[in-house]
C-alpha cells in the first residue's frame, strides 16, 4: 500500500471513528463516571469487538454474513436488544454517593466486555468494512499485508477517537456534584443507548 493511498484511507478512519455511534456512547458513559484512565479497559473492549469485525472480513466471512439475510438480521436483532438492555442498566444505575468514591463501581472485566460486544454486535460495521476494504486494496499487491496495514489503522485511529471521547466526557464529571444531576445524566447515557438501539433497528442494507 502506498503512503499516499494509506493517507487517504487514515482520512477515512478518522470520519469513521469520529461518527457518534454506540461505541462513543459507551466511551462517554465510561469516561464521565469514571475518568480517562479507567475508561480503558472498556475503550479496549471496544477495540476486541472492531478487531473481530476487521477478522471477519478480512477472512472473507464478511461477505458470507452481509449477503445473507438471516444472519444479519440476527446479528442486528442481537445487537439491538444488547443496546436497549444496556440503556435500561445506564437509566436504572445508582448515583455515586461520594463523587471522589464510586461506592460500588462495575469492574473494569465487566466493562471491557460489555463494550466488546457492542461493537461485535454491529452489523453495520461488517456491512461497511466490507464496502470499505476492496477499494483500497490493490489486486497486483498480497492482500494480507494490505489488510493487515489497514486494519492497524482502523483500530489505533479509533483507539484514539475514543481517548479523546472519554477526555471531553470526563470534564463533566466536576459538575456532576449532586445525586440529581448524576441521574439525570444516567438517563441521557441510557437514552441515548436506546435510541442508538432504534438506529439499529431501523438499518437496511443498500
Amino acid at each position: 500500500m502506498s503512503l499516499t493511498l494509506w493517507l487517504t484511507f487514515l482520512v477515512a478512519a478518522v470520519l469513521i471513528s469520529l461518527s457518534p455511534g454506540a461505541g462513543a456512547i459507551n466511551t462517554m458513559s465510561n469516561g464521565m463516571r469514571y475518568g480517562v484512565r479507567r475508561s480503558m479497559p472498556a475503550i479496549l473492549g471496544l477495540q476486541l469487538g472492531y478487531g473481530a469485525q476487521i477478522l471477519l472480513v478480512g477472512a472473507g466471512l464478511g461477505a458470507i454474513v452481509a449477503s445473507s439475510t438471516i444472519a444479519l438480521s440476527a446479528i442486528k436483532w442481537l445487537g439491538v436488544g444488547y443496546l436497549v438492555w444496556l440503556g435500561i442498566s445506564k437509566w436504572r444505575e445508582p448515583v455515586m454517593e461520594s463523587m471522589s468514591d464510586d461506592h460500588q463501581p462495575v469492574s473494569g472485566h465487566k466493562r471491557f466486555w460489555n463494550a466488546a460486544l457492542v461493537n461485535l454486535t454491529n452489523p453495520k460495521a461488517t456491512v461497511f468494512l466490507v464496502a470499505l476494504f476492496p477499494q483500497f486494496l490493490v489486486a497486483s499487491e498480497p492482500h494480507g499485508p494490505q489488510l493487515a496495514t489497514m486494519g492497524m489503522t482502523l483500530i489505533l485511529v479509533d483507539c484514539l477517537v475514543m481517548l479523546g471521547y472519554a477526555l471531553l466526557a470526563s470534564q463533566l464529571f466536576r459538575f456532576m456534584t449532586t445525586a440529581r444531576r448524576q441521574q439525570q445524566m444516567n438517563r441521557v447515557f441510557g437514552g441515548l443507548f436506546v435510541t442508538a438501539a432504534v438506529a439499529l433497528a431501523s438499518f437496511k442494507r443498500t
